[in-house]
């Protein structure tokens, strides 16, 4: 539908892929539920980008409304341009793409938000007193790694299966065997395994 679609500001050239149901002569950008800090960055944005001439800001009434919007358009097989975040089980369940943006920085971010979104890291942190409490969890906390992509993988099992957050952990358990045990030493990682076939 718009091959050649591969940043924020190609947008402009591809209005009419979008167009906005109740309003055929601009396209639609589905946005932020109202209320959200992102909801205010987003209109800024767009005007910054002039997107506002070929396309109308739609902020739909909750997160809930927001994924509906993706998740209906998805599965007819139609258009859907907006704003969506990860790790969430939207972006687990489908084949999404990130549109490409100016690289981030300070100065551009604060005119306008002329750029990409910066990044947010996670950082593991622990009380000064868990070394000598629990060296085992410090050890397991540094040899932990995950991902938004992993995360979401999860949250997107527990979506399709309707299963709370104890079944998915088994799930991944059983599933992500290659990724957990090396989080753990080999003796836990064989009682876990143990544990999961009674």
């Amino acid at each position: 539908m718009a091959p050649g679609l591969k940043t924020v500001k190609d947008l402009e050239k591809y209005w009419e892929v979008f167009k906005d149901p109740e309003d055929p002569g601009k396209g639609r950008i589905y946005g932020s539920p109202p209320g959200w800090k992102v909801d205010e960055i987003l209109r800024e944005k767009i005007e910054t980008y002039g997107l506002d001439n070929t396309y109308n800001y739609f902020s739909p009434g909750s997160d809930a409304s927001l994924a509906a919007s993706l998740a209906s358009a998805y599965k007819k097989g139609g258009p859907w341009v907006g704003y969506y975040w990860e790790p969430t089980w939207v972006t687990g369940l489908y084949d999404v793409t990130l549109l490409e943006d100016e690289e981030y920085s300070d100065e551009k971010w604060e005119n306008g938000y002329a750029c990409e979104w910066p990044a947010v890291d996670v950082t593991i942190a622990v009380h000064k007193s868990l070394p000598d409490r629990a060296p085992e969890i410090v050890e397991f906390l540094g040899n932990y790694k995950t991902s938004s992509a992993l995360t979401s993988e999860a949250l997107a099992y527990m979506q399709e299966n309707e299963v709370e957050a104890r079944d998915a952990a088994e799930w991944f358990l059983r599933e992500k065997e290659d990724i957990w045990t090396e989080w753990v030493p080999e003796d836990v990682a064989n009682k876990v395994k143990e544990a999961l076939e009674q």
